[in-house]
Order: C-alpha cells, then sequence, then structure tokens
C-alpha cells in the first residue's frame, strides 16, 4: 500500500469514525463489542483499501464488512448460560423513556435473524433506500422488501406478546395483594 494511501485511510477514519461507530452500535447492542466489530472492520478494510477505486462507496463497503463480521460472531457464538438458584439483582438505569424505549428496541430487535436485522437497521436506522439497501447487502430490492415485512411483522408480534405478559403480570399481582388484604381484615375480626 502506498503512503498516500494509507494517509487517505487515516483521513478516512479520522473523519467517519463517529457514524461509523453509530453505525456498528446500531448493529450489535453492547458498546463494547460495538466499538470491537468497528476495529475489526476497519482492519479488513485497510488491507483492501487500495481496491476501492470510488472512495465515496467506501462507508458502504465498510457497512458490508460489520454486517459480514457481526454474522461471523453471531454463527460462532456459543451460548454460555449457567443456571443459578437466585436470579441476578435487574438494575434499572435511572434515564428518559427515550432510553427505555431504545433498549426495549434493542432488546426486540435481538429477536430477530441476523439477515432481517441488517435490512431493518439500514432501511429504518441509517434511513436507506430500498435499493442502497439491497446494495449494501448484496441481495434484490424485492428480497429487502419481503425480509423487512418479515421482520417487522415479527417485531410487532413480539411487542405484542410482551405487552400481554406484561398485563397478565399485573393482573396476577393485583389479584395476590387482594388476597393478602382479605386474609389481614379476617385476622383482625378474629
Amino acid at each position: 500500500m502506498a503512503h498516500g494511501e494509507v494517509l487517505g485511510f487515516e483521513e478516512y477514519v479520522r473523519t467517519r469514525q463517529e457514524a461509523l461507530l453509530r453505525s456498528a452500535r446500531r448493529l450489535v447492542p453492547d458498546p463494547v463489542d460495538a466499538q470491537d466489530l468497528l476495529q475489526t472492520a476497519l482492519v479488513r478494510t485497510y488491507g483492501r483499501w487500495d481496491g476501492i477505486s470510488d472512495k465515496s462507496l467506501a462507508d458502504a463497503y465498510l457497512r458490508r464488512v460489520m454486517i459480514n463480521t457481526r454474522t461471523e460472531w453471531w454463527r460462532a457464538r456459543k451460548l454460555e448460560e449457567v443456571p443459578t438458584e437466585q436470579l441476578p439483582d435487574a438494575s434499572v438505569e435511572d434515564g428518559s423513556q427515550q432510553r427505555a424505549d431504545r433498549a426495549l428496541l434493542l432488546d426486540l430487535l435481538d429477536t430477530l435473524a441476523p439477515k432481517q436485522r441488517s435490512v431493518v437497521v439500514l432501511r429504518h436506522w441509517e434511513q436507506m433506500s430500498t435499493e442502497e439497501t439491497a446494495d449494501a447487502l448484496g441481495m434484490s430490492p424485492g428480497t429487502v422488501k419481503s425480509t423487512l415485512h418479515r421482520a417487522l411483522a415479527k417485531l410487532r408480534q413480539e411487542l405484542e406478546a410482551r405487552d400481554r405478559d406484561a398485563r397478565a403480570l399485573e393482573r396476577a399481582e393485583t389479584r395476590r395483594i387482594h388476597r393478602q388484604g382479605g386474609r389481614e381484615r379476617e385476622r383482625c375480626a378474629a
């Protein structure tokens, strides 16, 4: 790689780093994993930088590398769930409703297959057109549309199921409290 190409790559990274990190953060939920994903993608792109003749397409190329890398990680992951008798304390971050909605959305995105997640992120978060998404993912526009349709339906279904579960838990807790209150009144009367 020529000295000018190295400087060109360094300048590209300096100017686009924040936007690329946001893209990585949308592909993986953990901020540390997002930084690792971006760094891995940058290392892979650096070796091919001189092969990218139109540098205006570098963002699309790098996003594709991040998506492929994330998919490789997902396929290679080991499920390391360890059963325990006690659940860890659930800590709720003090923040606005927007943070809670964002966390819910990221959690819901985890229910999608990698291909579906990529389409949703590029179309709705990155606000790419159907054609741009198709080019970035190497698929036809029709496949993007059908994948997006199925992904959004799955997200709606998951959100509705979680809402039903939450309402059922609230009703059960309310009944338990009412039953407990009735027993307390009986004890006081006796």
